[in-house]
């Protein structure tokens, strides 16, 4: 099974952690990922203040894409939805598409329609399937308690995901973090945001919806944090410190991304999976696990 691999902006500047342990983990379930070297922006930081440019970024990646005759897997939530969107809206508008082609055709493209963007998670799902990742694991998680946060974009605007789940009451990724074995903590306001829309803007605020939901996660009882997007670990991983300093607390809650639990289970080792890349130390983790 072959995927063009779509990073964005975020991953290769701050998340390198989340594309190693991806690739690992795709490896072991006979995913194949192909590097497009052209790929750029996905359009989503400019479509607040211009939209058609936005739309113009994101048809440019669909266009490189379907040069290959691959079908798109994105590691970003964003860039997902950015990217996915904007193949929904120039399926239907013909006007909107007729306007992007003649400025794509300036560089000897045109977008055709023919390509698909899924979520790496939403591939695991669908293309490999539950039953396979959890025959892919060979090492116990030792009842390793997991919060789970969805984010906005993973399943939002939900008109363009086809019905992929539940917005009001997501499961799909604690149904993967189930397969590999890990157990799946409820805590108060799961569905907020991270923050992370508002950091440039008013630093303090962010913090404080971060914290926030931090604070419920740590009183959930809950070992690591699971995420599926760069911009959300900025928030919870990154941040973690400022935000601790901030409100007088101790956290110290390891935030992995979900691939980095999968390959745990499936006994990847901690440079494999990036754990040495991640802001919250996780030694204690992985000793416990005896990675």
């Amino acid at each position: 099974m072959k995927y063009s691999l779509f990073l964005g902006c975020t991953i290769p500047a701050r998340s390198r952690n989340y594309e190693l342990s991806a690739r690992a983990v795709a490896s072991q379930l006979g995913m194949e990922f192909i590097d497009i070297d052209e790929f750029s922006c996905c359009g989503f930081p400019l479509e607040a203040t211009d939209e058609m440019g936005a739309i113009l970024l994101a048809a440019r990646n669909l266009a490189l894409a379907e040069e290959k005759n691959l079908e798109i897997c994105s590691l970003c939530s964003a860039c997902t939805s950015m990217l996915t969107k904007t193949a929904y809206r120039l399926n239907r508008d013909r006007e909107l598409r007729d306007k992007v082609n003649h400025e794509l055709s300036k560089l000897g493209r045109a977008y055709k329609g023919t390509v698909r963007v899924r979520h790496f998670a939403r591939i695991l799902i669908e293309d490999i399937g539950l039953e396979k990742i959890k025959n892919s694991v060979s090492r116990d998680l030792k009842g390793l308690k997991v919060a789970t946060h969805y984010g906005c974009h993973y399943l939002k605007p939900s008109y363009i995901y086809e019905g992929f789940d539940d917005p009001q009451d997501p499961k799909t990724l604690e149904e993967i973090l189930e397969a590999v074995g890990a157990v799946n903590i409820q805590y108060r306001r799961k569905k907020d945001c991270c923050g992370g829309p508002v950091l440039l803007s008013d630093e303090s605020v962010a913090l404080d919806v971060a914290g926030e939901k931090l604070k419920y996660v740590k009183e959930a009882g809950a070992d690591i944090m699971n995420l599926v997007c760069p911009f959300c670990d900025l928030m919870f991983d990154s941040n973690q410190k400022g935000i601790e300093a901030k409100f007088g607390l101790e956290l110290n809650i390891p935030v992995l991304y979900l691939p980095q639990i999968i390959g745990l289970a499936m006994g990847l080792d901690r440079k494999e999976l990036g754990l040495n890349l991640n802001s919250v130390n996780t030694k204690d983790l992985t000793a416990r696990l005896e990675v």
